[in-house]
């Protein structure tokens, strides 16, 4: 019987497949161990249902971990887990705990940290605790020694991706996830890492910089196998920056075309990126199946672009922008306003952008977030100067609400203006129905004249739709 590695995805609201569970998964040697993957999100009682996994052969239990409310699913998990076995090792990887591996092993039920690129780190872990052996030395893992205090080893470098093997989809129930999202939509991940620099970010941090992407015959190949067996919809690349190579894109659109995949695809784009794409390219990465480009503009002032280290400016914003509305291509513009010390003008200046960016093509979408301060970039490190004091326990983290909450120096009526502004050009714009159409034009009068006193329309219709939960 081979030893088991049961790995646990926490409860969220949304639907994006276990895709740092199944790196993880499949690292491992399928003749040696058996893997089994535990979803929280399609359980009724997701603690419950991870127990009943555990067996006397069972190596270790791991779990992946985002910041915010997924703490709390996680430290429940964690700890029924000592409760039906508890010597058994527990050991956390992902963002959170990349960050903080010192504040996760404080929480009795964790044994060990997994920081950064996870693959070999993880997999050295396992071996280790198959043969009972101490975790000292694994590069890029954090443990606790018997006396109770935390080691943090010395950080693994950064592998090539196409060194890694495949993801195993077979690891994980794919149709629950197509029926929960409502289409056949696959998550994939193409590239790893992220080049840029941007001061809010964690990615520099956690990544060094680095990036590496998958062969574009290797890419074809794998997607065109899972095409083949169920059928897909759609492709969400849920890559850091998919268009990081523009050679690299060019040989996915060729690799795509020759293999006849025609399956719809969305990837992540950074303006000055996009504003250097050329129209032939463009038109061949449509018929290789691009149908949307997601893009984090952030802010609309050139001054705050520079501030927050974006290395952009507005006009490859809308540069970008043009070229995908040409092509008939939509576009998703990521904004985040309330950065500290913004004022007024720059608040304005990413709604107009917004509105502009809305206008050119009834396939564009914008969404915006308030900022809020994460470790691990110097506008953190500028605010934990001035004072500003971060969570500092898992319980603390796990209120944190990164997609919905707002800080003190954003003031009442940029919050207001804000709010009010992303309800009317949500309807403002795009692909109206007709029944629609009275709120479409009052809800552009509006955003065209920057007036939201009164805002009956948007509280009726919050009243007859909630707004869902985000984080």
């Amino acid at each position: 019987m081979r030893p088991r590695v049961v790995l646990y995805n926490p409860q969220a609201v949304f639907w994006t497949m276990p895709l740092a569970l199944l790196a993880v998964g499949s690292a491992l040697d399928p003749a040696r161990y058996e893997v089994v993957i535990v979803d929280g999100r399609l359980e009724a009682d997701p603690a419950a249902a991870l127990v009943a996994q555990l067996a006397p052969h069972t190596v270790c239990v791991g779990v992946t971990v985002l910041t915010g409310a997924p703490i709390r699913d996680v430290l429940a998990a964690s700890r029924a887990v000592k409760v039906v076995q508890p010597g058994l090792p527990v050991v956390w990887g992902g963002w959170h705990p990349s960050l903080f591996p010192e504040q996760c092993l404080a929480e009795p039920s964790v044994d060990a940290v997994v920081i950064g690129q996870g693959e070999d780190t993880f997999a050295a872990v396992v071996e280790r605790l198959a043969a009972g052996q101490s975790l000292a030395g694994v590069a890029g893992a954090a443990w606790r020694s018997a006396a109770g205090r935390p080691v943090v080893e010395l950080p693994r470098a950064m592998r090539d991706v196409n060194a890694l093997p495949p993801h195993n989809y077979h690891l994980i129930d794919v149709p629950r996830y197509f029926a929960a999202k409502g289409k056949r939509q696959l998550d994939y991940i193409s590239s790893q890492g992220c080049r840029f620099r941007c001061a809010f970010c964690a990615d520099p941090t956690v990544y060094q910089r680095g990036w590496y992407g998958l062969t574009p015959a290797r890419l074809a190949a794998e997607l065109a196998a899972y095409h083949a067996r169920w059928g897909l919809d759609e492709i969400a690349f849920q890559d850091e920056t998919f268009f990081t190579s523009r050679a690299r894109v060019e040989a996915v659109a060729d690799a795509f075309l020759a293999a006849g995949l025609r399956v719809p695809w969305t990837a992540t784009m950074r303006a000055d990126q996009g504003a250097r794409l050329d129209d032939a390219l463009l038109e061949k990465c449509k018929r290789a199946g691009l149908r949307r480009a997601m893009i984090g503009v952030e802010s609309g002032s050139a001054a705050m672009l520079a501030r927050i280290q974006k290395d952009i400016t507005p006009a490859q914003v809308y540069a970008s922008a043009e070229r995908l509305a040409r092509h008939g291509l939509g576009a998703i513009f990521n904004f985040i306003v309330g950065f500290p010390g913004e004022s007024d003008a720059g608040v304005q200046a990413s709604l107009d952008a917004a509105a502009r960016l809305r206008a050119l093509s009834p396939d564009f979408e914008v969404a915006l977030f308030f900022f809020r301060p994460y470790p691990g970039n110097p506008i953190a490190g500028e605010l934990l100067a001035q004072g500003y004091r971060f969570p500092d326990t898992l319980a603390a983290w796990a209120d944190f609400d990164y997609i919905g909450g707002r800080e003190a120096w954003v003031t009442h009526r940029q919050w207001q203006r804000v709010e009010r502004f992303k309800f009317y050009q949500r309807y403002a714009y795009g692909r109206n129905h007709l029944l629609r159409w009275p709120l479409s034009r009052l809800s552009r009068w509006r955003v065209q004249r920057h007036y939201y006193d009164y805002p009956w329309e948007k509280a009726l219709m919050e009243r007859l739709r909630p707004a869902a939960k985000l984080s």
